[in-house]
């Protein structure tokens, strides 16, 4: 076979065997057959160019150069192609095995508002939201709290500079607050809407409190309302006792005791049996075997009356209850200020 048939035949046969080239392996078996130093066949055409006539030497080594050249030069192209086809820039290795991503969790006190909130409704109660920032009408004067009322108390109280918007110009603005509870919603809700009512309200609240191991000044409160005709103290006993059983557990005692509340009257606040100890005597419930949970009574007739309700005509109960102490014992946590430092050791927890 003469040299430039040989070359062509190696040139027809490079190209078919780069044709076939699937993988990086692949490539480098053809770089090795055709480029390899010692059995390559670009090397073995040189070594054969010994035979020629010496005139044709130079053309024929010049040539086998340039096919050298050809193949190195479409084996880099091929690499290049092959590179960017197995894995394109910015693409997904879809053979790699996924990566298990991290699922957020709902705050604790979120988990406890939407339990309380599910008890209520499977009750029929109807679930309100109002501000944060209230006027001094709504919190306090419509609750039966005159302006001399130690309620109010500057130590107690987060008061505003700014007035609430809607003052018309000339009048005198309101005093504004970071309400205290959330009974201002049911003033609200009872000036707009004729009895029955059946509602609760949770939502953040302030008050002037230094923090510690049970207080912070800020916290999560929920508190409810039902207004009809012929609504008695034994209404509002079996629906507690009905809400902490549903709560807590079936085995829960319940305890009412006489207290006082300015707008309602009667008024009691509720304990229940020690869920440290199960009322046996602990250090958590000061060997009582019990554990305040919440406060409650008749709605007083002012309230009904600051509303334009006839309070001959319709009675009603109220009560309130503290999100984050049920925390604390729902959870077996010793320190409310946990529940706002985002410590994720704690919060991990909870479910999702």
């Amino acid at each position: 076979m003469t040299a430039p048939t040989a070359i062509d035949t190696i040139r027809v046969a490079f190209q078919a065997d780069l044709g076939a080239v699937v993988t990086a392996q692949d490539l480098q078996s053809v770089r090795d057959r055709y480029l390899g130093r010692k059995q390559g066949a670009v090397a073995a055409l040189m070594k054969s160019m010994a035979g020629a006539a010496p005139a044709d030497r130079p053309a024929l080594g010049k040539a086998a150069n340039v096919l050298k050249r050809e193949i190195d030069a479409a084996l880099t192209q091929r690499g290049d192609t092959l590179d960017d086809t197995a894995r394109p820039v910015g693409s997904v290795d879809v053979t790699l095995p996924g990566r298990a991503l991290p699922f957020g969790r709902r705050h604790p006190l979120t988990l406890i508002r939407e339990q309380v909130e599910s008890i209520f409704e499977t009750m029929g109660f109807e679930i309100l939201q109002g501000p944060q920032v209230e006027d001094d009408y709504h919190n306090f004067e419509a609750l039966n709290m005159p302006p001399d009322h130690p309620a109010r108390d500057m130590q107690d109280t987060f008061y505003l500079e700014q007035p609430m918007p809607g003052g018309g110009e000339g009048a005198t603005p309101p005093a504004t607050l970071l309400r205290t509870h959330t009974s201002g919603m049911q003033i609200r809700y009872m000036e707009s809407h004729e009895p029955p009512v059946r509602i609760i309200s949770p939502g953040l609240v302030y008050r002037r409190d230094t923090p510690d191991l049970t207080h912070s000044p800020m916290f999560m409160q929920v508190e409810g309302l039902l207004v009809g005709e012929g609504i008695t103290m034994a209404d509002l006993k079996g629906t507690l006792v009905s809400f902490l059983q549903a709560f807590f557990d079936a085995g829960t005692r319940v305890m009412f005791r006489p207290s006082f509340f300015p707008y309602t009257e009667p008024s009691a606040e509720v304990f229940i049996s020690c869920v440290f100890c199960e009322g046996t005597g602990c250090a958590v419930c000061k060997q009582t075997g019990w554990l305040e949970i919440l406060g409650c009574g008749m709605v007083h007739p002012a309230v009904f009356e600051a509303v334009g309700y006839d309070p001959e005509r319709y009675t009603g109960w109220a009560f309130g209850l503290g999100i984050d102490r049920v925390a604390l014992l729902k959870y077996r946590v010793e320190d409310i200020r946990l529940f706002y430092d985002n410590d994720l050791r704690l919060l991990e927890q909870f479910p999702h």
